[in-house]
């Protein structure tokens, strides 16, 4: 079984994904930009069995973004970690910037292109799509056991 973790800038909160990720898309609507200061958030879901916090918990900051999720980051060096989703509680959000090995996936598209930046041009040939990429619970999805 794959295990790989993920830390914080500060490295205080360190995190395990035991397993394989679902898929991954970048994701360029205005919350994710928001939330990371960037064009978009590369991110991936896992099973809420698959994560557990090794260090730093105590540390953690959340913020309600929308009725049904919720983000965590660390309360000394801002750093965004993972989202947990109140309509989806066994699905956790990761953003793959904080792992600290390559999870072996690659992108699949972009997603909602519709608000992405606009200072920021899509060059990486990848899919692009308006919303979601079919619907939501294709980029929610997991792996298969």
């Amino acid at each position: 079984m794959n295990s790989i973790t993920g830390r914080c800038l500060c490295e205080a909160i360190v995190y395990r994904i035991e397993g394989d990720l679902g898929p991954v898309f970048n994701c360029h609507c205005s919350k994710c930009r928001r939330w990371h200061g960037a064009a978009f958030r590369t991110r991936a879901s896992i099973k809420r069995s698959q994560f557990s916090w090794l260090a730093g918990e105590h540390l953690l900051s959340r913020y309600t973004s929308s009725d049904t999720v919720t983000k965590t980051f660390c309360s000394v060096c801002g750093s965004n970690l993972a989202s947990f989703y109140a309509d989806l509680p066994d699905i956790v959000g990761i953003a793959l910037g904080g792992l600290e090995s390559d999870p072996g996936l690659r992108p699949l598209a972009n997603i909602f292109v519709g608000s992405k930046a606009p200072w920021y041009d899509i060059c990486d040939g990848l899919p692009q799509f308006e919303g979601w990429p079919t619907s939501e619970s294709a980029v929610r999805a997991t792996a298969e056991d």
